[in-house]
């Protein structure tokens, strides 16, 4: 079994635990290890990944890994990182949601066999706890100072915390301590921002069954671009893993347009390529960096991780295609899917000058001529001049698109309707 503690803290993916010459002595034979997923919305995002990943590297190292899906806690709603309340989900949406997660989860992981990876519903232990064995049993181990002094909940005294969410850490407490008891569990992972819940459950499990429990946890970092923006957000919002919500190709294109400080650190966070090969990548990239190897690289690696190689070889290409300008090549699915935040409506057969007005590409009559002139605009590809060619479905793509781009950024997607 090799060392994934240093393998983690080599891909900067370990920020804090509880105790390291602990916790490495445990990871030395096989362990059971668990990370809890919120179930509050349909589709997990990239940020989420980093945790997945996690449990990934740690069952490819031997250890077995548990994916708890917070059917109770996701009612509650985790206070961590929030600056305000949460709405509070109805039953039905959560219970979509919950499905939806698990089957992101049973993706990526290997849940075949229950030696080596299960996924549970906290719902399954918690749903039936009674308010009062809730506050005898495991209450009475919390003191209100000590739940204060966590980050998670003085972060919010000021704007205010209802008891439900400040109950939480207890009910995740709960989760780490009837793992351990269930299911021989002595190891919890969860992002930087669950530092304070992860440890309570330490705490919990050492005041009920003994101090001489082992029982360790550790956080991940919250990953941030080089600007100190999150990881994961682009322009339309979050990134999800839901190929439905961010399709392939844009997960694609948000990564091959990372900045070269970021690019080489995300292959060791994100892709599972070896060390040597993301050293001997790292080195090649920094002597021509204008070839920009390390985010081809990271782009495919990820995109095939997370949507299987197909489509990883298909955003690449669509990706080459959008770069060389031959977009005859693209299908409509594809199409769609690249120009789809671009797309303006047209209900009438426009002249060209007129229809660069009508979608943005210019401002006036003599601005259209002026791009026009200036070889400036093409159309479907083909650079055009005449501003009275008439723009209609009888020369569209597929009989419903032309796609018009002002120089070397500007894209419009026309739809005839």
């Amino acid at each position: 079994m090799h060392n994934i503690l240093e393998e983690l803290k080599w891909r900067g993916l370990l920020k804090d635990c509880s105790n390291e010459e602990a916790l490495a002595k445990l990871l030395e034979s096989k362990q059971t290890i668990y990370c809890g997923f919120d179930p509050s919305a349909k589709s997990m995002h990239l940020g989420n990944f980093v945790m997945i990943s996690i449990l990934m590297r740690l069952q490819r190292a031997g250890h077995k890994i548990i994916a708890v899906v917070g059917g109770v806690t996701g009612m509650i709603g985790d206070p961590s990182g929030k600056s305000q309340e949460r709405n509070l989900l109805d039953v039905k949406t959560l219970e979509n949601n919950r499905n939806c997660i698990r089957k992101q989860l049973e993706r990526f992981l290997d849940l075949s066999d229950s030696n080596k990876g299960e996924l549970v519903d906290n719902y399954e232990w918690l749903g039936s706890l009674k308010v009062i064995d809730f506050l005898r049993d495991y209450g009475k181990y919390f003191s209100i100072n000590y739940m204060l002094s966590k980050d998670i909940i003085a972060s919010r005294l000021n704007v205010g915390i209802s008891y439900s969410e400040f109950s939480y850490m207890i009910l995740q407490s709960i989760d780490f301590l009837h793992l351990y008891d269930v299911k021989n569990c002595h190891i919890q992972i969860g992002g930087s921002d669950q530092w304070g819940n992860l440890t309570s459950g330490l705490e919990l499990i050492r005041k009920v069954r003994g101090t001489d429990a082992e029982v360790e946890v550790l956080t991940a970092p919250l990953i941030t671009r080089s600007d100190g923006r999150k990881f994961g957000k682009s322009e339309d919002g979050a990134l999800f893993l839901d190929k439905e919500l961010t399709s392939p190709y844009k997960l694609y294109q948000y990564l091959i347009n990372t900045s070269d400080e970021d690019t080489l650190r995300y292959l060791k966070i994100f892709t599972f390529l070896s060390k040597e090969e993301i050293e001997r990548i790292s080195e090649e990239h920094l002597k021509a960096p204008h070839l920009r190897l390390a985010q081809e690289t990271l782009a495919y690696e990820v995109t095939k991780t997370i949507h299987g190689e197909e489509a990883a070889k298909e955003a690449k290409e669509m990706s080459n295609i959008l770069f060389s300008g031959e977009i005859s090549q693209l299908n409509k699915a594809q199409l769609e899917d690249i120009f789809s935040s671009f797309m303006v409506e047209v209900k009438e057969d426009l002249k060209l000058e007129d229809l660069l007005i009508h979608i943005g590409a210019a401002k006036s009559k003599r601005e259209a001529r002026e791009f026009l002139n200036g070889g400036s605009i093409r159309l479907n590809g083909e650079k055009v001049n005449d501003p009275n060619l008439v723009i209609d479905k009888s020369n569209a793509l597929f009989d419903e698109y032309h796609l018009i781009k002002r120089g070397k950024k500007n894209y419009y997607l026309v739809k005839h309707i």
